[in-house]
C-alpha cells in the first residue's frame, strides 16, 4: 500500500476512518527523515492492514504543534484513534516491525480501561 500524505484537511478523517494508522512527521531538509523513508515505505508494502502516512512538518506546522512534535522524524501510531506509540528518531526496519507487531497485539479494551483509570485519578 502506498504511503499517504496527510494535511490538516485529511488528518482526522484518516485516523478516525482506519483501525491502525502510523504517521511519520518529517521534513524535506532532514537527513535522518530521508534515510528512514525507504524503511517506512517497505513496511507499508508488508502491512496492507495498516495505513502508513507522512506529515511534512514544515508545511503542516499547526498539526505538528498539536502533537508536540519537537524533533523529526517522529512516529505516532494510532490504534482505534488512540495514540499507542510515539517516538522521536528514525527506527531500523526491525524496530519498526517490532512496534507494529506489539501494537497489533494490544488488548484495546484494556488500553481503554487503563486510560479511564488514569483520567479518573487526575480528577
Amino acid at each position: 500500500m502506498a504511503v499517504q500524505e496527510l494535511t490538516q484537511d485529511n488528518f482526522e478523517a484518516t485516523v478516525t476512518g482506519n483501525k491502525m494508522v502510523i504517521v511519520d512527521f518529517w521534513a524535506p531538509w532532514c537527513g535522518p527523515c530521508r534515510s528512514f523513508a525507504p524503511v517506512f515505505e517497505a513496511a507499508a508494502e508488508q502491512h496492507p492492514d495498516v495505513v502508513f502516512a507522512k506529515v511534512n512538518s514544515d508545511d503542516e506546522q499547526a498539526l505538528a504543534g498539536h502533537f508536540g512534535i519537537r524533533s523529526i522524524p517522529t512516529l505516532l501510531l494510532f490504534r482505534e484513534e488512540i495514540i499507542v506509540f510515539m517516538q522521536a528518531g528514525a527506527l531500523p526496519a526491525s524496530g519498526l516491525e517490532s512496534v507494529l507487531t506489539q501494537a497489533k497485539a494490544l488488548d484495546m479494551e484494556q488500553v481503554r480501561r487503563d486510560i479511564a483509570t488514569q483520567q479518573a485519578q487526575q480528577q
